[in-house]
């Protein structure tokens, strides 16, 4: 496991185990690689990410950081 927090930015990460990230804190948006669709995750929800790929993550300015756990596979 790792923990996190991102700032108000748009950011693009390599996975290579699978992940699941676990909103903690604020909020941010992410997109898949194989995905064009952006999809909203807050506090209390998680989302899944493949190994071995790339997801997009962003924060809008004027919102409040997200806090993230990282569970590895």
């Amino acid at each position: 496991k790792s923990v996190g927090v991102i700032l108000p930015a748009a950011r693009n990460f390599n996975s290579g185990a699978a992940e699941i990230m676990e909103g903690v804190g604020g909020a941010c948006d992410y997109k898949l690689s194989r995905s064009d669709d952006w999809v909203k995750c807050s506090v209390g929800e998680k989302f899944s990410v493949p190994g071995n790929s790339k997801f997009d993550i962003r924060v809008a300015t004027g919102f409040a950081a997200y806090h993230y756990i990282c569970h590895f596979a």
